[in-house]
């Protein structure tokens, strides 16, 4: 998985994507040659840009904080949430599956904006506190802001910029917060989810045509209310595009996932699957196995019992030098490691444990014996063939072991 990841927060992965980078950059060069040199023309560029820099990193943690509230709601709400990504547009909490009743994705949904707004108001009763008393002349804003100190400066940045990102967020368009928020309501009106959910992409679609309208007008020098005017409008097309793209893929997921739904393992899985012993030598196993067949993927068995799994990515990490010295026991993954599923468990479900877990395959097991392996293949063949219901999609590339 790309990306750089920071750790653990209750049992979460934080991962931050590269593109983060740009827009920790982006704001605080913006903070440092635009807007805090229009506050304090005094400032030297060391502390422009050391207050700029804390203000975007603790931007960066604002944004954390609002995915997280998302992931502790939606688990009290029985949703598997084990990682967040932090990337160029803000932050996803990547859940396994779709909530399973509307209520649940209208709480996981509304407490990211809530927590944003929270932000916001508690930053800016810190920023009056740093300040001291004292009230804006509304005919004169620069000698304010001019005798504001950079915590109070940085708070105040940080209070409105919250602020914006809760309003931002409550736009009924999927697949923003309040673009589900809007799904959950048309869910629990209709009773039905794939509706909710054409309807809500439709939501987010149109307003993202809207972004890239304005932003289309800003570059031609037309003045756009809130966003002004000039070469800002690339970065709205941008955020328009982004948001188009996700909008789209997500109604198509849920046709995929409708597709799968009820279609059990047994009916897609690889059942005649060639196994090794854990006692085979790993040159052996090269030359006999992994270059003979264009199989990905060996369980590794002890009679029909699942022992573990071992492929490509398990040899490269060995020098070849130690491949006739090593057994194949000492380079797998042992089986209480790996994710399985049931012969008799929802297609639907393992699609999401594939694409959730950045693997390829998964091992069919029933009591502990090995019955095949369902592969990202398997499955995307089965949607190709009812292509004319679920729509076109594309899964994510990633490798299973």
């Amino acid at each position: 998985m790309a990306g750089i990841r920071l750790g653990r927060i209750a049992g979460i992965e934080i991962v931050m994507d590269w593109s983060l980078l740009i827009i920790f950059f982006l704001i605080a060069f913006s903070l440092a040659a635009g807007l805090f040199p229009q506050w304090h023309p005094d400032w030297g560029p060391g502390l422009r840009w050391g207050t700029s820099l804390a203000a975007a990193a603790l931007f960066l943690l604002s944004v954390l904080i609002h995915e997280l509230s998302h992931a502790v709601v939606g688990r009290r709400h029985g949703m598997s949430i084990n990682r967040i990504t932090l990337f160029i547009f803000g932050g996803m909490a990547h859940l396994e599956h779709e909530p399973r009743e509307w209520r649940s994705e209208l709480w996981m949904a509304i407490v990211g904006p809530i927590t944003s707004l929270a932000l916001g108001i508690g930053f800016l009763f810190l920023a009056g506190a740093a300040m001291g008393p004292g009230e804006m002349d509304p005919a004169n804003p620069g000698e304010f802001f001019s005798d504001l100190g950079p915590v109070a400066s940085l708070l105040i940045w940080l209070g409105n910029v919250n602020i914006i990102l809760a309003i931002f967020n409550l736009v009924p368009g999927f697949p923003l917060d309040g673009g589900r928020v809007l799904r959950a309501a048309l869910w629990g009106a209709t009773g039905n989810l794939q509706k909710a959910t054409l309807w809500a992409s439709r939501g987010g679609r149109g307003f993202a045509w809207l972004l890239i309208a304005s932003g289309f007008a800003m570059l031609f020098g037309i003045q756009v209310p809130f966003f002004g005017t000039g070469p800002g409008g690339l970065w709205l097309m941008l955020i328009g595009w982004f948001l188009h793209n996700a909008a789209l893929m997500s109604y198509r997921q849920l046709e995929v996932r409708e597709s799968l739904q009820g279609l059990p393992v047994s009916r897609l899985m690889q059942r005649h699957v060639e196994t090794v012993s854990g006692d085979l030598a790993v040159d052996r196993f090269v030359d006999e196995h992994l270059m003979r067949s264009d199989q990905r993927a060996y369980p590794v068995t002890s009679g029909e019992r699942l022992d573990g799994l071992i492929c490509l990515d398990d040899i490269r990490k060995i020098d070849r030098n130690r491949w006739p010295e090593l057994a194949v026991r000492e380079l797998m993954t042992p089986a209480d490691r790996l994710w399985t599923v049931e012969p008799g468990e929802d297609a639907a479900e393992a699609l999401f444990t594939i694409s959730g877990r950045n693997i390829n395959q998964l091992p069919v097991v029933e009591g502990g014996r090995l019955e095949g392996m369902i592969r990202r293949e398997d499955l995307m063949k089965w949607l190709t063939l009812n292509r004319q219901h679920t729509g076109s999609h594309s899964g994510d590339t990633s490798r299973n072991g």
